[in-house]
């Protein structure tokens, strides 16, 4: 019986443990693996940075700027130190994190640019090289919010972004060789998804390559409000980088398309901002959702993600 008790109260801390491991509190949750490291940032002071051995346990690092970048509050007065929604890549031999440097409500926002040449913070080489504005939106002037930002490149080596919050939908505009500069000009910006309403809540744009197609991700309605939280997430794809992208029924999503991929239940009032990645030959669906169990806090979800026969992806909405 001894032993019994003692068992039953070790499996207790394991489920205790494997529990908090997925509940870490995020927004905007990106990832990454170097050698066997897990990388994960996300919106916060400097931009949240953390590490994971097995995606499951994770240990909060130093963000990724100390102090923000001058440029910031000199480009967009309201700026409070929150940078929003990064993304990381490993492009021409370094990793590309862009940022968003915004306000909440406006579209007076900049997608900014750090390298580094490693993550690992032990790394003497560690060290993060600001690169300043790659884009910058304007009240008034520009339809389109510059911020969510996501690299992908095509097969033939050219990097795009893809980016975007409310007022016009979802943008992409080709980048210079080093990934650093827009190529052309604010007429050669093409909408890759839209809602076509008034309010045209729709953000987050996230491009996976898998097989012949390039699925494009848009999280929709709203994040952001705890209980009242209503995000989602949609998708669609095109065999060309640059779409268009087409939902099951063959809707453009610049047109008002989108399959619904996952929303909230009772667990969780609303899920969205998603990214994916293929590691260790598995894909996963990586975002945060709000807890109904826990005051709406938005927590780290990660989830695998099945193809159906028709070339789909599917997540298991448990």
């Amino acid at each position: 019986m001894k032993k019994k008790i003692m068992y039953l109260a070790l499996c207790i801390v394991v489920i205790s443990i494997k529990l908090h491991a997925q509940s870490i509190i995020v927004h905007d949750p990106v990832m990454i693996q170097e050698t066997d490291t897990y990388y994960l940032f996300c919106t916060g002071p400097g931009i949240s940075a953390w590490t994971s051995s097995d995606m499951k346990n994770w240990k909060q690092n130093a963000p990724v700027f100390e102090e923000s970048p001058v440029w910031a509050k000199e480009t967009v007065a309201e700026f409070n130190g929150h940078i929003w929604a990064p993304d990381i890549a490993y492009y021409n031999n370094q990793y590309y994190l862009y940022y968003s440097i915004s306000s909440f409500g406006k579209n007076n926002s900049c997608i900014g640019l750090a390298t580094n040449k490693t993550l690992n913070p032990e790394d003497p080489e560690f060290k993060w090289v600001d690169h300043g504005i790659v884009i910058q939106s304007f009240p008034g002037e520009t339809y389109w919010n510059a911020i969510d930002p996501n690299l992908i490149i095509s097969e033939d080596g050219t990097p795009y972004l893809s980016y975007g919050s409310f007022w016009g939908g979802l943008k992409m505009v080709q980048l210079t060789k080093d990934a650093q500069k827009v190529v052309g000009d604010k007429d050669d910006i093409l909408t890759i998804a839209s809602r076509n309403t008034k309010e045209n809540a729709i953000e987050a744009p996230f491009i996976f390559k898998k097989d012949n197609y390039y699925y494009l991700f848009a999280s929709i309605d709203f994040c952001c409000r705890g209980k009242d939280s209503t995000y989602k997430m949609i998708v669609g794809r095109s065999n060309k980088i640059q779409g268009p992208f087409l939902d099951k029924n063959g809707i453009d999503l610049a047109n008002g398309g989108g399959s619904i991929l996952l929303k909230g239940n009772e667990k969780w009032h609303g899920v969205g901002h998603n990214s994916a990645y293929t590691f260790n030959n598995t894909d996963y669906l990586v975002f945060h959702g709000y807890d109904a169990n826990d005051q709406g806090k938005p927590k780290l979800i990660i989830k695998q993600i099945q193809w159906d026969d028709n070339g789909w992806p599917v997540v298991n909405n448990d």
